[in-house]
């Protein structure tokens, strides 16, 4: 069954939010809580605020962010005043359309929003695109039978996430249990520099090749994979995403070649994001804004440096991290020059082994939740098909 669609301009009244006169980490009288875009994903970091002249929002409104890398993220059911980032949408007939089926479709346009923004130092979501957006709009009963289905789906992902989540907060708590906190270093490890731990066989820290030396018009649909910053993810080497280049490119490149055990670096965008590789294919290289890490497998286990590395940011060398909680700066120089804890073999290898049994614990999670096609159950609700 086919629904009539209404663009969003004939639906909502549109308002900007605008930065509170007052903030405060606690309640106080007249106070209201101060919804920034965190808040539009998470309770976590809640806030007050006190202005005479804030934008208020209820919980029949929509909530969007507009501004910044996370522009059009979706809230709603908030009350509160909202911050100059983020947009009111509110509904001009409250008996005809369902706060909740329209909140979950504007979510599932997240990435449509996200990618069609303006401006060239921060993003902001394009107005135009925004208002002429049209949703897919049932009889009000339908909308609430969707919005219900679509609760219920969603539950069972965010309890797969939490899942995923406890199973790193797990690996965290086994690291610092064999290895105690890094910046204490308590079972007195050899505080060891890493560039002495670099593999024999080829260059231990190697930038990408310059953009000078791979260029844009140089890549293909397929052939010899280049990893990408899009190839880290959370600590785990991911495949799909890559590009590619010809057998000729390769030869051209061979010093850049990624074999396994190898470990990838971000030195732009989210900086220091770092994993093992894995690949599967016999060749591929790395790409301009990363680094590729080559150590002695005879005296340190890569999963063991990617671990320090990605829980203990703080605790780590002559590296610093920013307020997100990302490196500030990454490079070959600074990589040679830190020094870290070092176990003995042994007991890397204990935590190696936990780490491979929890990832594919992680991995199942993973599968299933692909298996679960939350994306596709919103498709097919909004083309009228459940």
């Amino acid at each position: 069954m086919a629904y009539s669609k209404v663009a969003i301009e004939n639906i909502f009244q549109l308002r900007k939010g605008r930065k509170a006169l007052q903030t405060y980490d606690t309640q106080i009288k007249e106070s209201k809580r101060y919804i920034q875009i965190n808040d539009l994903r998470s309770d976590d970091d809640i806030k007050f605020a006190v202005d005479p002249k804030g934008v208020e929002v209820f919980p029949a409104d929509i909530c969007i962010a507009w501004d910044g890398a996370n522009a059009g993220t979706i809230g709603y059911g908030l009350s509160g005043f909202i911050g100059s980032t983020i947009a009111r949408l509110r509904l001009a007939e409250k008996n005809k359309y369902f706060t909740d089926y329209i909140g979950k479709y504007l979510q599932s346009k997240f990435y449509v929003l996200n990618s069609n923004t303006t401006g060239a130092t921060i993003p902001h979501i394009s107005k135009e695109r925004l208002l002429s957006l049209k949703i897919p709009i049932p009889p009000l009963r339908e909308q609430k039978r969707i919005a219900a289905i679509l609760d219920k789906a969603d539950n069972i992902r965010r309890k797969r996430e939490k899942a995923i989540q406890l199973a790193d907060e797990f690996l965290r708590s086994v690291f610092l249990d064999m290895f105690g906190d890094p910046a204490i270093n308590p079972n007195k490890f050899p505080l060891t520099k890493l560039n002495t731990l670099f593999s024999k066989k080829k260059s231990g820290a190697k930038c990408g090749p310059f953009g000078s030396a791979l260029k844009k018009y140089e890549y293909t649909e397929t052939g010899v994979p280049v990893w990408t910053m899009d190839n880290i993810k959370e600590n785990e080497f991911q495949e799909n995403g890559c590009l590619y280049i010809t057998n000729e490119k390769f030869d051209a490149l061979k010093a850049y070649t990624v074999e396994k055990g190898d470990i990838l670096i971000s030195r732009a965008g989210t900086v220091g994001k770092m994993c093992v590789a894995t690949p599967r294919a016999k060749n591929s290289i790395i790409s301009t804004n990363l680094i590729r890490l080559s150590l002695d497998l005879s005296k340190i286990k890569p999963i063991y440096f990617t671990t320090l590395m990605n829980f203990f940011k703080g605790g780590v060398g002559r590296l610093k991290t920013g307020e997100d909680g990302a490196y500030t700066f990454m490079n070959t120089g600074i990589l040679s020059e830190l020094k870290i804890p070092l176990p003995p073999m042994p007991l890397q290898i204990k935590y190696y082994n936990i780490h491979q049994k929890i990832q594919s614990l992680k991995k199942k999670y993973i599968t299933n939740e692909k298996k679960y096609i939350f994306r596709s159950i919103s498709q097919r609700a909004f083309r009228g098909d459940l």
